[in-house]
């Protein structure tokens, strides 16, 4: 079963002037207790932040934090010790576990935009750590792309303390994926560029599909596409 989400549906937010947000779940001062998560997918966040700003230090714990940067770049720094930039193509992880604190600075002159995703951990009481990649996934072509995993079946990829997986593809028109799950699965999707039909229903920037008792998902560009896929288990511990 696919739920078809518009784009119009999401919740838009500017809590602060030098920040630009669409959340796709509960978040902040949205509450919609029919819309707290998707498996272990707690947060999606799709974020814009202004030159010479951002996210000032603030806590978090008992979470797998991702970050996918799209544009610009991103200075991290965190009390464990990690003062890092992220740039675009690049995938961040940090694991709040019992408890850390960061902020996220746009340096730059120009403007950045980011996802930043949160899953339900698979266990409490984990040690906080950070993880940090250049997967150039920006630039691939035609295939789904894993960035981050609790799966250790898969290599090169980000690991996460979650049994889900974080995939990327930049499709060009005409083209198909055929993304293979199980029926005790879910399938998030959400279209940062172009249009694609999913299962034959058709999604454009900003929309998003939720799947749901699938063998297959097929999926064809109508023109160039860039969206995020993210398999993920239909029962986990914290949820």
């Amino acid at each position: 079963m696919l739920t078809y989400i518009p784009a119009a549906e999401r919740r838009h937010a500017s809590p602060a002037p030098w920040l630009n947000s669409f959340f796709l779940f509960s978040f902040a001062d949205y509450y919609d207790p029919k819309n707290m998560h998707f498996g272990p997918l707690r947060v999606f966040n799709d974020d814009s932040v202004a030159a010479n700003s951002g996210f000032p230090q603030h806590p978090h714990h008992e979470m797998e934090i991702v970050t996918l940067v799209l544009d610009g770049e991103i200075e991290h720094e965190d009390t464990m010790g990690n003062r890092t930039t992220i740039k675009a193509g690049e995938v961040q992880r940090m694991t709040a576990g019992t408890g850390l604190a960061h902020s996220e600075q746009n340096r730059s002159d120009k403007p950045l935009q980011l996802y930043q995703l949160w899953f339900l951990p698979n266990q409490k009481g984990l040690s906080p750590s950070y993880e940090q990649k250049d997967l150039n996934f920006l630039s691939t072509k035609n295939e789904l792309v894993p960035l981050v995993s609790g799966q250790k079946v898969l290599e090169d990829v980000v690991y996460m303390n979650s049994n889900s997986t974080v995939y990327w593809a930049n499709l060009r028109a005409e083209k198909e994926i055929q993304f293979k799950t199980f029926p005790i699965r879910l399938t998030f999707i959400y279209v940062r560029e172009g249009n694609i039909f999913v299962n034959g229903s058709e999604l454009g920037p900003g929309d998003q599909a939720r799947l749901t008792d699938e063998h297959v998902v097929d999926i064809r560009a109508d023109r160039d596409a860039q969206f995020v896929l993210i398999d993920l288990p239909a029962a986990e511990a914290n949820y």
